[in-house]
C-alpha cells in the first residue's frame, strides 16, 4: 500500500511541475491575467485527476492484494495438509521416504531410516554417497548405473531391488522406488522415493524356489489336488510335476482337472475306499500301496501318500500326494518271499533227512558196536588183524560221535524256544571241571575265575554247560607247548546283559585267514587228529538259541578270547 501512495504523490508533483514550466513559457506569449487563470485551472484539474487516479488505484490494488493473500493462504493450507498426509502415510507404511535434490546432491530421510534399518539421523550424511555406501558391494554398480540412466533419460520413475546395510552390520533386502521431478525446461531436478523392507518376502521367495526345484527335480511323482468340496468323491488334480509324466506316461493336460482315479488302480481304490473316505473327511494323512497302470498299459507299484495342506488362515486348501515307484522293491519282495518259502521247505527236507539218516544209521552202528565188542572178547593172535579191528573200532566210534553231534545240531536248530533258568556260573564250571579232571591233571593249567560282578546267568543249563565244556576242552587241547597254560574266566553286567569272557594263552588262530570261518560247520584250524571242527559251531548255535551273541578275538602265539553276551532275566 505504501508503494501505491508514493507513486500517486510522485505523479502529482510531476504533473504540477510540468504545468508550472508550461506556464512560464506561455507567460512570455500571453498576458499575466490569462497566465494566472490558466495556472489555477490546470492545477485544479491536475489535483482532481490525481485524486481520482489515487482512489482508483487504491481500490484496485486492494482487491489485487486481497486476492493474492487469499491465494497464498489457500496454497499454505494445501501445503500443510499435504505435509500432514505425507507424515501420516510415512508412519502408516513404515517405509523409508527419501528426497534427493539432484542439483545440490542433498538428501533428506524420514524416520523410517531408523525404524527399518537402525540408522539414527545424527549419524546420517545427507548426500547421495552415504546412500551408495550402504548398498551391498555386489549390488552397488548395478544400482548406480540404472539410477543415472533413469535421470539422464528423464524417465518418470525408477525401481530396483538390492541389499541395504543396517546399523547392526547386517543386510536387508529392499525394494526402492523413486519418482523423478522435472523443472519447466524438462530437466530432472529432484527424485522422491520410498524404500521398503522385503527381506521376509525375498527369503520366502528363495525358499519357494528351492521347494519348486525339489518338486521339479525329484524322481517321485508329486500331485496337488483341490480340497474336497463334496462328501463323496475324490478331489480333482490341479498340478503334477515332471516326474509324474515319466512315471505314468500321462501328460499334465490329460489329468489336470480330473480325478486321480484316472491313473490309480480301481481295485486298490475299491479295497481302500473306506480308509480313503475317512482320511478325506477328517483331513488326515493317508498312505497306501497301489498297483497302477501306465498310459501304455504297463503295470507298476507305487507307494501313494496324501497329505492335507492348510493356508495362512489354517483352513484346508489342497491335498498334496507323493507317489514313489516301488515296483523294484515289490519284485524283490516277491522273490524274497519265494526264496524264503523254498528255504523253509529245504530246511524241513534237511531236518527230515537228518532224522531219517540218524535213525537209519543208528541201527547198523549199534550192530557194528556190538559185534566189535564180541570180537574184543575173542583172542586174536594175528597182529595185522588186531590192527585192522582196532582201526575199525575207532572209525565206528567216530562215526557214532558224528551222528550224535549232528543230532544235537538238528535238535538245537529245531528248538523254537528252550527252557532257561537262573544259575550260578561257578556251579556249572564245577561240573565242567569234574568232566575234564583227567585232561586238567595232564595239562596242569593255571585257572583264574572272577564271577563276583555277575555270579548268576539266565540260561539253559545243558546248553551253557556244553558251551563251557567245548571252550575249556579247546583251551586244554590247543595249549602252547612252551608256555604254561593260563585260563581266565570272568563275568560282569553290561546294561541289561551279562558278559562272560573266556580267555587263554594257547596257540591261537590266524584271524586274517579264518575270521569268517571260525564258527563254521566242520571248520578246522589246526592239524590235530581228533579235531572234528564241530565244537565252535555247536557253541555258536547254543548261544544264539538262548538269545545271546558270541565273538572271538585271537592271535597266533598269543592266545584266544571269547566273549559271550547273554540277556538277563527280565521277569526277575
Amino acid at each position: 500500500m505504501e508503494i501505491n501512495y508514493r507513486t500517486t504523490l510522485i505523479y502529482f508533483f510531476f504533473v504540477l511541475t510540468l504545468t508550472i514550466i508550461s506556464q512560464v513559457i506561455v507567460s512570455f506569449i500571453f498576458t499575466n491575467e490569462v497566465s494566472l487563470l490558466f495556472v489555477f485551472l490546470v492545477s485544479l484539474f491536475v489535483s482532481l485527476g490525481s485524486f481520482i487516479i489515487f482512489l482508483l488505484i487504491k481500490k484496485n490494488i486492494g482487491k489485487i492484494s486481497n486476492n493474492r493473500i487469499s491465494d497464498l493462504e489457500q496454497k499454505y493450507s494445501d501445503l500443510s495438509k499435504k505435509h500432514e498426509l505425507y507424515e501420516i502415510a510415512s508412519k502408516a507404511t513404515n517405509d523409508t521416504i527419501w528426497d534427493w535434490n539432484i542439483k545440490t546432491n542433498g538428501f533428506i530421510w524420514n524416520e523410517g531410516i531408523e525404524f527399518s534399518f537402525g540408522h539414527k539421523k545424527e549419524s546420517i550424511e545427507n548426500n547421495l554417497q552415504w546412500w551408495f555406501n550402504k548398498i551391498h558391494p555386489e549390488d552397488s554398480l548395478k544400482i548406480s548405473v540404472k539410477l543415472y540412466e533413469s535421470v539422464n533419460e528423464k524417465l518418470e520413475k525408477w525401481q530396483d531391488e538390492y541389499r541395504f546395510l543396517c546399523a547392526d552390520a547386517t543386510y536387508k533386502y529392499v525394494s526402492n522406488r523413486g519418482f523423478l521431478i522435472k523443472d519447466e525446461t524438462g530437466i530432472v531436478v529432484r527424485m522422491i522415493g520410498s524404500i521398503q523392507d522385503v527381506t521376509k518376502q525375498k527369503r520366502e521367495e528363495q525358499r519357494l524356489k528351492l521347494l519348486e526345484t525339489v518338486i521339479t527335480q525329484t524322481k517321485d511323482s508329486v500331485i496337488i489336488t483341490e480340497t474336497q468340496e463334496k462328501e463323496k468323491g475324490i478331489p480333482k488334480v490341479v498340478y503334477v510335476n515332471p516326474a509324474f509324466y515319466n512315471m505314468t506316461g500321462y501328460k499334465p493336460k490329460e489329468v489336470i482337472g480330473k480325478s486321480p482315479t484316472v491313473f490309480i488302480g480301481k481295485n486298490i481304490v475299491k479295497n481302500n475306499i473306506k480308509q480313503l473316505a475317512d482320511a478325506l473327511k477328517k483331513k488326515e494323512e493317508f498312505t497306501f500301496e497301489s498297483l497302477n497302470n501306465k498310459k501304455n498299459g504297463d503295470e507298476y507299484w507305487v507307494n501313494f501318500s496324501m497329505i492335507p495342506i492348510t493356508n495362512n488362515d489354517n483352513l484346508h486348501s489342497h491335498w498334496i500326494s507323493i507317489q514313489r515307484d516301488i515296483s523294484i522293491e515289490k519284485h524283490r519282495e516277491k522273490e524274497r518271499e519265494q526264496l524264503i518259502a523254498e528255504l523253509t521247505q529245504n530246511n524241513k527236507d534237511l531236518k527230515q533227512f537228518s532224522y531219517i539218516t540218524s535213525h537209519n544209521l543208528r541201527a547198523p552202528l549199534s550192530n557194528l558196536t556190538g559185534l566189535l565188542n564180541l570180537i574184543n572178547d575173542i583172542p586174536i593172535e594175528n597182529e595185522e588183524l588186531k590192527e585192522i579191528i582196532s582201526g575199525f573200532s575207532k572209525s565206528t566210534a567216530l562215526l557214532n560221535e558224528t551222528i550224535n553231534d549232528l543230532v544235537k545240531v538238528v535238535i538245537i536248530k529245531d528248538s523254537l524256544s528252550i527252557q532257561k533258568e537262573d544259575l550260578e556260573i561257578k556251579e556249572i564250571f564245577e561240573n565242567v571241571f569234574n568232566q575234564l579232571s583227567f585232561l586238567i591233571s595232564i595239562k596242569k593249567p593255571l585257572i583264574k575265575m572272577d564271577f563276583d560282578k555277575a555270579p548268576i546267568v539266565n540260561v539253559n543249563k545243558s546248553y551253557f554247560e556244553s558251551i563251557l565244556l567245548n571252550l575249556m576242552t579247546n583251551s586244554l587241547k590247543y595249549k602252547d607247548d612252551i608256555r604254561q597254560l593260563k585260563i581266565i574266566i570272568s563275568s560282569k553286567k553290561v546294561g541289561n546283559t551279562i558278559l562272560v569272557t573266556f580267555k587263554d594263552n594257547g596257540i591261537g588262530i590266524d584271524m586274517k585267514l579264518n575270521k569268517d570261518k571260525i564258527f563254521g560247520l566242520y571248520q578246522r584250524f589246526h592239524d590235530y587228529p581228533d579235531s572234528k571242527g564241530l565244537g565252535l559251531y555247536l557253541v555258536k548255535s547254543q548261544v544264539e538259541s538262548m538269545g545271546g551273541k558270541i565273538s572271538v578275538n585271537s592271535e597266533v602265539g598269543v592266545g584266544t578270547t571269547f566273549e559271550i553276551t547273554l540277556k538277563t532275566n527280565t521277569n526277575a
